[in-house]
């Protein structure tokens, strides 16, 4: 069974920077994608990175587009989400989410941008990100 846990979150300034990190255990080999999502109070899940393990393929929203940054290590099963020139918007619960090696069905430059828009299959708990003004 594939299980996620995220860390990282807390409180930060405006300004500031976060890596969140997401811990991936119960993988076998394949291809796969891998994203982090984010929903604030009152308001609907975003796809905020998503990533693609055939090509490396990358997607991100618009809000937060030369100011994230999406990596992963295989050799840790982890991915991150690096969060720099944090915003007050972007206050949110942040989750990690993947479609593991035999669930992940998409080909394709898209990919990324389909997962993020669509979700996935196994999702982490979330951690909180708090940025203050």
């Amino acid at each position: 069974e594939v299980q996620l846990v995220e860390s990282g979150g807390g409180l930060v300034q405006a300004g500031g920077s976060l890596r969140l990190s997401c811990a991936a255990s119960g993988f076998t080999s394949g291809d796969y994608a891998i994203g982090w999502f984010r929903q604030a109070p009152g308001k609907e899940r975003e796809g905020v990175s998503c990533l693609s393990s055939s090509d490396r393929n990358t997607y991100y929203a618009d809000s937060v587009k030369g100011r994230f940054t999406i990596s992963s290590d295989n050799a840790k099963n982890t991915v991150y989400l690096q969060m720099n020139s944090l915003k007050p918007e972007d206050t949110a619960v942040y989750y990690c989410a993947v479609d593991p090696p035999g669930k992940y069905r998409c080909s394709g430059h898209g990919c990324p941008l389909i997962k993020c828009r669509y979700g996935m299959n196994v999702w982490g708990k979330g951690t909180l990100v708090t940025v203050s003004s």
